[in-house]
């Protein structure tokens, strides 16, 4: 196990601390939370799956204990960080999840997996994300200021977008948020079809930043199978739909032996 494994990646006592020793878990699923958001936004996932999958969700830097670290303004690198942090291979297989700027994440974590002999995850999902490359389609308008990052986290309607009328919390909050969308802005996605995985995009009828069209583009980053799943709701209906999409997940992921 890598020795900076820990400081990257949570689980969640209610699940590693499950009645009795029962059956291992069949496989392991490791979320990436969206920008601004920390390891704590997967636990209703992780006490959905558990104990039959290990839910583990990465902690980027710069929030709840990571505070005091600079955040990552590079998600290539947030990248290299991940795949160093997930040390060698263990003896189940692993399925990558995540949300928004977690599932760009997630992607470039999948890359450089597919690129090591035997590491390609058994799935990639990804949530309330634009594909990498959607023909025609201009770059995002980033904001440029505080004023304008504030009001872009309202639009999608984060669950912790209350918080920012605090001013306190909102001194607490920023400068993650400042550091994730610089990465998201500067960010240029791995080109090509990098993956043999299947890939499942995720996605909200209402989301206000992510056409359900340009989810289906994630088509084009995998020679394995593709699926898309839309739910009711905005960016973060993953929030009202966390059962459902638990349910998916089971369908998906490795069953356990037996």
């Amino acid at each position: 196990m890598s020795r900076n494994r820990n400081a990257w990646l949570r689980r969640f006592p209610p699940v590693a601390g499950a009645d009795g020793p029962g059956e291992p878990a069949a496989c392991e699923l490791v979320c990436f939370p969206h920008a601004g958001g920390s390891a704590a936004y997967w636990r209703r996932l992780a006490l959905e799956l558990g104990p039959a999958v290990d839910v583990t969700a990465v902690q980027y830097p710069g929030r709840l204990d990571r505070f005091g670290e600079v955040p990552v303004e590079d998600l290539h690198r947030l990248a290299d960080l991940v795949v160093e942090a997930l040390g060698a291979p263990g003896d189940r297989p692993l399925a990558l999840l995540g949300h928004s700027m977690g599932a760009s994440v997630a992607y470039e974590v999948a890359v450089r997996l597919a690129r090591l002999p035997g590491r390609e995850p058994r799935l990639l999902a990804v949530s309330s994300r634009r594909a990498p490359y959607t023909p025609g389609r201009r770059r995002p308008d980033w904001p440029r200021n505080d004023a304008e990052l504030v009001a872009r986290v309202r639009k999608l309607g984060e669950t912790e977008s209350a918080l920012l009328d605090d001013p306190e919390m909102l001194e607490v909050i920023l400068p993650a948020l400042r550091g994730d969308y610089r990465a998201l802005a500067s960010y240029e996605p791995t080109p090509g079809r990098t993956l043999t995985c299947p890939v499942v995009a995720l996605t909200g009828d209402r989301d206000p930043d992510v056409p359900v069209d340009d989810v289906r583009g994630w088509r084009e980053c995998t020679s394995g199978a593709f699926r898309v799943r839309v739910f009711e709701g905005g960016h973060f209906y993953l929030t009202d739909h966390t059962s459902e999409v638990a349910d998916l997940m089971r369908r998906l992921l490795p069953a356990p032996a037996g």
